[in-house]
């Protein structure tokens, strides 16, 4: 199979194209405009065709998108403090990107997949969310999201199309920007920066490795019902104060370092997803959140060669103004 995979040099997209490379052997085009967490490191090595350009671009996307099967969209801006700052990346993205992408597959006849986000539902106190609860977003990251999901499904609906949702659990994993909660607690831990954590640090989050997400997007390509939705859920639930102190023990740092600060505005408290619609088309994660997390820490900590640009660029003037303190 021949895929084009937008937003293919960011986290969860580079982890998926390595995946389909190395499990299944299909010819993969990256559309990615290479944004501060798209990067073309997180391709290096492998056996791609790379295209340089936005989602919301008709031109390029034309360029990417001849002679592929079918559009996996992960291309996306995804943090949710960035949205609260800068809301209008992030509705130019999610909302004229997939429009742009739905009508270049509409004209060619392809399967489109799009990777949506638990963050869609909003906060749950108890339970889980299933495929057909109510889309309610707490921030303009989730609303933006919702808004792509609904423009998704109305192109099945209006067109006949075959499209996909996937929406999937908090992901880790190798590669991802450390702006996120586990990446920055694994680079600070290990610098000896103090480790911010927002408000009691009692969120609930469900985790899910990186690769458990990958092959469940391809479960949904392969065998999904066109116009459905798919929610992909990890297998454990933890609050981010216990992830962050696990952090801690893996890298030996000291738990003085932890810091509380004033929480996000509308900090969604709880996320949990069933996917008892993907497993039965023969998914299960296969990643428990304790192996995962050791094996994250330790990929942190054997590629400084990835992280140490980040880390010394512009990224030392985001954290600053996100946190109030520079990193040391």
């Amino acid at each position: 199979m021949k895929l084009l995979v937008c937003g293919g040099a960011g986290f969860i997209g580079s982890n998926f194209v390595r995946l389909r490379l190395r499990d299944h052997g299909d010819e993969v085009v990256v559309l990615d405009k290479l944004t501060y967490a798209g990067r073309r490191e997180n391709l290096e090595g492998l056996d791609v065709e790379f295209v340089h350009g936005a989602i919301e671009d008709p031109e390029a996307v034309a360029r990417a998108v001849d002679g592929v099967d079918a559009i996996v969209n992960f291309a996306a801006e995804t943090h949710v403090d960035r949205s609260i700052a800068e809301p209008d990346a992030f509705v130019r993205t999610h909302a004229l990107g997939t429009y742009v992408l739905l009508e270049a597959a509409r004209e060619r006849g392809l399967r489109f997949l799009q990777v949506s986000t638990d963050e869609v539902y909003g906060s749950i106190a108890e339970g889980s969310f299933t495929e057909e609860s109510p889309l309610q977003p707490s921030s303009p990251y989730s609303a933006s999201k919702a808004g792509a999901d609904l423009l998704v499904s109305g192109y099945h609906h209006t067109y006949d199309m075959e499209t996909l949702i996937c929406r999937g659990s908090n992901n880790y994993g190798p590669y991802q920007y450390p702006e996120k909660l586990i990446p920055l607690m694994i680079l600070n831990a290990l610098h000896g920066d103090p480790l911010p954590v927002y408000g009691n640090g009692m969120q609930i989050r469900n985790w899910l490795y990186v690769e458990d997400f990958g092959r469940g997007i391809g479960h949904v390509l392969a065998h999904g019902v066109p116009g459905e939705v798919y929610n992909v859920g990890g297998p454990d639930e933890e609050p981010n104060i216990e992830v962050v102190k696990r952090i801690i023990a893996l890298t030996g740092a000291d738990e003085s370092l932890l810091e509380y600060v004033t929480d996000r505005p509308g900090h969604d408290f709880r996320y949990s997803l069933g996917s008892e619609k993907v497993r039965a088309l023969g998914w299960e994660a296969q990643m428990r959140f304790a192996d995962g997390l050791e094996r994250t820490v330790a990929w942190y900590r054997d590629n400084p060669g990835w992280w140490g640009p980040i880390r010394s660029g512009d990224y030392r003037a985001y954290y600053e103004r996100q946190y109030g303190r520079a990193l040391g």
